[in-house]
């Protein structure tokens, strides 16, 4: 993913900062201090969340030095901002900017704050999506200095990330797509200079020239209904590959010209099938709620020819919305009413633990952070295939279900609740 004009001024700034912490003379304490204040200040800013599950979408924060435990109540909160709009979009973060999405006076919204919380613009996107769980859905995608969205009803748009400009629009109907039950719901992958969408139907996924809109590949042969996850680009054995979840099970393309390598039929019409699939070592898995389970995939790969062998399936990781993260060979994710730790290479539930409940995850610094779809709830958690242990508890308002994920960046955790961004500070000192 290329490096965004905020990423790079960050890290001219922190090189500048660390040069001003090598003095040639001694400086007095004070001064020395606050250097090393404003290097932490310029590190962080130079730690990006540029998409939906990070930089890799696999949920993993590249942040260290953080609290190993929170105190009673919870992390320091920086901010809460509201007005973002109604929905379930989470949050990215690009030099210090915050981006989300919102339904607002029937409109989707897109929102950049400030490091303070503070509104730096917003625009109008599209149409809110009123039908069944009302509210936006999509969570923008930031590189190169641009803003990448979708809609529920489909419209995908790119917007200049400093101004909210529009540069490009194009709708997923132009591909023989249409919305699934709940609205198009996944995040614009941004993979070299292709942003690639799943309008489903004949032409299942579409990769487009990320600064013109243009069309460059779709793929043929395979047709299915779009669902609710996002696509995941991996490389292994020298191939470079995007996998998706679809309505028909799960499909995996050539990044260079949407060529269908894969596909299997797990989970195929099932009542919605939301998680992105995740790649770890040789394996790909991917699991759904409503009773399902998950599938893991090892791969093998001759020249330009890929196969997918079922190496295992479970019951132990019935995902409904909030995914799962792989660490040191082992996997942890939402599971029924809790969440779950199984060995990715052959399945086996190492534990299951209730927590706060059924939610969301991601992964920083050795630790989990978890949030519950259900009262605002959120924890932090041991990651360890010996046992989880919450390690605190934090609360945010809100009403009805939240489905949008924790982020932990730059030292910050941002929880989405509702029509409300909070800000919490989670670095340790």
């Amino acid at each position: 993913m290329s490096k965004s004009l905020w990423t790079a001024m960050a890290e001219r700034r922190d090189g500048r900062a660390a040069a001003a912490l090598r003095p040639r003379r001694r400086l007095p304490r004070a001064i020395l201090a606050c250097a090393v204040m404003m290097a932490a200040v310029w590190r962080c800013m130079a730690a990006d969340w540029p998409a939906w599950r990070g930089a890799a979408r696999d949920g993993m924060s590249p942040d260290t030095g953080l609290l190993r435990e929170w105190p009673a109540g919870g992390p320091k909160l920086l901010w809460k901002t509201g007005g973002i709009g109604k929905g379930f979009s989470t949050v990215s973060v690009v030099g210090g900017v915050v981006y989300t999405a919102g339904d607002r006076d029937g409109e989707m919204t897109i929102t950049a704050l400030g490091g303070e919380g503070n509104v730096l613009w917003q625009t109008r996107h599209d149409q809110a999506w009123t039908k069944s769980h009302p509210g936006s859905r999509s969570t923008p995608t930031i590189d190169s200095g641009r803003l990448y969205v979708v809609s529920g009803h489909g419209a995908v748009g790119c917007y200049d990330a400093s101004s909210g400009k529009n540069i490009w629009s194009r709708k997923l109907s132009e591909f023989g797509g249409r919305p699934p039950g709940w609205g198009y719901a996944e995040s614009v992958l941004i993979h070299g200079d292709l942003a690639v969408v799943t309008p489903g139907g004949r032409s299942c996924i579409a990769a487009l020239n990320k600064a013109t809109g243009e069309t460059v590949w779709v793929t043929r042969g395979y047709e299915a209904e779009a669902q609710y996850g996002s696509c995941y680009a991996f490389a292994y054995g020298g191939m470079p590959m995007i996998v998706t979840g679809t309505r028909a099970g799960i499909v995996c393309v050539a990044a260079e010209d949407g060529r269908v390598l894969w596909s299997n039929p797990f989970c195929a019409n099932n009542t919605a099938n939301c998680p992105t699939p995740i790649f770890a070592d040789r394996y790909i898995f991917w699991a759904n709620g409503y009773g399902k389970g998950g599938i893991c995939l090892e791969l093998t790969v001759e020249g330009k020819e890929v196969r997918a062998r079922e190496a295992w399936k479970t019951g132990d990781m019935v995902c409904h919305h909030g995914g799962y993260v792989v660490k040191d060979g082992f996997l942890y994710g939402n599971h029924d009413g809790g969440w779950s730790c199984l060995e990715l290479a052959t399945g086996q539930r190492k534990w299951h633990e209730k927590a706060v409940g059924k939610g969301s995850l991601c992964y920083a610094d050795g630790m989990l952070y978890l949030f519950s779809e259900r009262g605002g709830r959120g924890a932090l958690a041991t990651c360890s295939p010996e046992g989880l242990e919450v390690r605190g508890e934090v609360k945010v308002d809100g009403e009805g279900p939240s489905w949008a994920h924790p982020v932990v960046i730059g030292g910050r955790l941002y929880l989405r609740y509702d029509d409300t961004l909070y800000c919490f500070d989670v670095q340790a000192r």
